[in-house]
């Protein structure tokens, strides 16, 4: 079963996407802001992130730069998460480390067929 780190502060949005990620099998744990999504992902080792870009205390942007920075975690996915539709934000979400996109409000299939495409590959580099 994949885990995935659902790093969102707004708790609505955050319970709404953790529900239905669990409904299709995932085991989920969850961050409020960039602070603790670093630490769960030392702790926790996920599969993949969701991370919402903008947060309290460090950004998701801090936080994705922090975490493909370090040897240990540098091979975990990130996708971001963010409301910001231009394709400058797209492109400073790829600059910093994130491995794929998604606008709000998510698309439910659109997320799930990139963490379908980014998952095989965490899998493969595990086997090795």
């Amino acid at each position: 079963m994949p885990k995935v780190l659902v790093v969102e502060d707004n708790e609505m949005n955050r319970t709404m996407l953790v529900r239905r990620l669990r409904r299709l099998g995932f085991e989920i744990v969850e961050a409020e802001n960039g602070r603790e999504a670093v630490a769960a992902v030392h702790r926790h080792r996920p599969d993949l992130v969701l991370m919402d870009m903008n947060l309290p205390s460090v950004d998701g942007w801090t936080a994705t730069r922090t975490l493909k920075s370090d040897a240990r975690t540098a091979g975990t996915p990130v996708i971001a998460l963010t409301a910001h539709a231009m394709s400058v934000d797209r492109e400073h979400a790829i600059e910093v480390g994130c491995d794929d996109y998604v606008t709000k409000p998510i698309d439910l299939p659109r997320l799930l067929a990139l963490i379908e495409a980014l998952l095989p590959t965490r899998h493969e580099d595990d086997d090795q």
